[in-house]
């Protein structure tokens, strides 16, 4: 059924293939926003003195409103086998592209049709099953423009749905889920200036199981200054003091946090979900991650707008945004241990909880995602031990990984996805379709 069963150092059980190679848990990626990979390296030119995420969010509303359910799709999973072949073994995917656009550049004039969205978010389901990888899907309420009720922009209509409609798409995504144990669906509040109060507290109010629940928060300097002029409080600060934010929450990025917002976030049990490459990219800010760990917090990795899709880097990137800080070395790690075991371990740790699915570990009952790396490479000569994965996230590259198991199933083998010659077809015919007039 894709858990596994048994983990043992005995070496008498009969098995169907011998792993050879150091096997680790695959990687859960905590944050994607699928179709932003059709934008990966086209807004790289600088847009004005005052480039920022303001001007990126304006190039991705272009990219948005061409996309329909069938290039969603083909989008999707070309993303999602390139993720696994990089170690990524699920995916939480931040939905908030609920009606289709129109190929030409053209936003959606109206609220999305249940069935709209409904056939957006079967698009990143069959792109899923299609890519073999383990989805945890995030349908995003999505409501204003701004802190204080300000409506959403004709461009940000391709995502806005009232409360209630929101609600009764997440009771029939919850439906899918009950018939696969690839599939999880969790809520997501886009935002504190996206999502107004009362409709925050009505969605968790309607909830009686607990599912995973991922917000953006505190990613801009700006919104941080708008959230105290209208709600009176730093957001992770409002957040903490006005919804029940436990182990199921998934704060992503969070960069611009205070040490007493960390110290309460650690304490709350919630996982900050980081994605260092994309935050870099869109030149956010550096997330205070010391200070997390100091805390004892829990952190997980996603690749968000998809510029990299390698788990690595985003490790790299948390430790050694670290030591330039402090200008020493080993900054996240504990003397004499692992660092590259810390990361890969918390993080597929934390991330798995926010998955909502028995992910992110090798043992019995959990689900058989397994990553082989390749000792025959010349990368790992004469590594042993511990020596084998701070080797991989330090130094490797996506060709360190040979073998890829999801739910039980080899999907990648000899650093070749079953899949890859169909996908890599359809992508190309979307990006031709979505492209073509941009």
């Amino acid at each position: 059924s894709g858990d596994i069963v048994d983990v043992s150092a005995d070496d008498t059980v009969t098995t169907a293939r011998t792993i050879n190679g150091a096997a680790i848990p695959g990687m859960p990626n905590v944050h994607s926003h699928a179709f932003q990979r059709a934008m990966a390296g086209l807004v790289e030119q600088r847009g004005g003195k005052d480039d920022s995420f303001w001007t990126w969010r304006e190039a991705m509303y272009d990219v948005a409103s061409r996309i329909s359910p069938e290039c969603l799709n083909a989008v999707a999973a070309q993303l999602y086998a390139d993720m696994v072949k990089a170690g990524y073994t699920s995916v939480c995917e931040f939905h908030y592209l609920h009606s289709p656009g129109d190929h030409g550049g053209s936003a959606a004039t109206e609220s999305s049709s249940q069935e709209q969205r409904l056939a957006m978010s079967q698009a990143l389901m069959d792109a899923a099953t299609t890519a073999g990888i383990g989805l945890t899907l995030l349908p995003t309420l999505y409501q204003t423009s701004d802190f204080g009720g300000a409506p959403p922009t004709e461009r940000q209509r391709q995502f806005s749905m009232q409360t209630q409609e929101y609600l009764e798409l997440f009771a029939a995504l919850r439906q899918s889920s009950q018939r696969s144990a690839q599939l999880e669906v969790g809520v997501a509040l886009h935002s504190l200036r996206a999502v107004p109060p009362e409709s925050l507290r009505a969605v968790l109010d309607a909830q009686s199981d607990r599912h995973p629940i991922h917000i953006h928060i505190a990613e801009q300097e700006r919104e941080v200054r708008a959230c105290q002029e209208h709600l009176g409080k730093r957001p992770i600060e409002w957040l903490l003091e006005n919804a029940p934010v436990d182990e199921r929450w998934c704060l992503v990025h969070a960069t611009h946090a205070t040490a007493a917002e960390l110290q309460g976030v650690a304490a709350s049990g919630a996982v900050v979900g980081l994605c260092p490459t994309t935050e870099a990219n869109l030149g956010d800010g550096i997330f205070p991650m010391e200070q997390l760990l100091a805390a004892g917090g829990a952190f997980g990795v996603g690749s968000d707008s998809h510029v990299s899709l390698s788990p690595i880097e985003e490790l790299r990137w948390l430790e050694y945004q670290a030591r330039l800080l402090r200008r020493q070395r080993g900054v996240l790690n504990q003397d004499g241990a692992s660092g590259g075991a810390l990361l890969w371990q918390r993080a597929c740790t934390a991330g798995a909880r926010v998955t909502g699915r028995p992910v992110g570990e090798l043992a019995a009952g959990k689900r058989a995602d397994v990553l082989v790396l390749d000792l025959n490479s010349p990368l790992f000569a004469a590594r042993h031990d511990t020596s084998i994965i701070d080797t991989f996230v330090f130094s490797g590259t996506n060709e360190s990984i040979r073998d890829v198991m999801v739910g039980g199933r080899w999907l990648v083998q000899d650093r070749r996805h079953f899949a890859e010659t169909a996908v890599s077809a359809g992508y190309k015919r979307a990006l031709q379709k979505m492209l073509k007039s941009r």
